[in-house]
């Protein structure tokens, strides 16, 4: 059985990296880590890693993003893949928004950005507690 993954969605490259950084320092060689600069790239990276029988266990999703929004992204993939660990990372959802995919797709939290790495980590933490 190969490594679970950790998928990062977010459209600006520098939030991705950041993400990657603190989660690999965090859980090390634990996880595959894979990144996403929008939500159809996302669907498409899950596609493959399902295909490879790898399973993606957290999504850490931006809201605001072209094309499809986070909460639109994360209710998708709960439908498809409702064991996945959802996280919003936002610096501008609507509450709404929040409530909805909390609601439709069981999000097990919304950080707002700037993010804590302690609070990143510890919600990811708490997350593969429900696993």
């Amino acid at each position: 059985m190969s490594k679970p993954a950790i998928l990062c969605v977010d459209d600006e490259k520098i939030v991705l990296e950041s993400l990657k950084t603190q989660l690999k320092a965090a859980f090390g060689d634990a996880y595959i880590y894979e990144i996403a600069e929008d939500a159809n790239e996302a669907l498409e990276i899950i596609r493959e890693l399902n295909e490879e029988e790898i399973l993606v266990i957290v999504i850490v999703s931006d809201w605001l993003m072209p094309g499809m929004k986070g909460d639109e992204f994360l209710i998708k993939v709960h439908q498809q893949f409702p064991k996945i660990i959802l996280i919003m990372l936002t610096g501008q959802a609507d509450e709404a928004a929040i409530e909805r995919v909390t609601q439709e797709a069981n999000l097990h939290c919304c950080l707002y950005k700037p993010w804590s790495e302690a609070d990143l980590l510890a919600a990811i933490q708490s997350g593969l507690t429900k696993l």
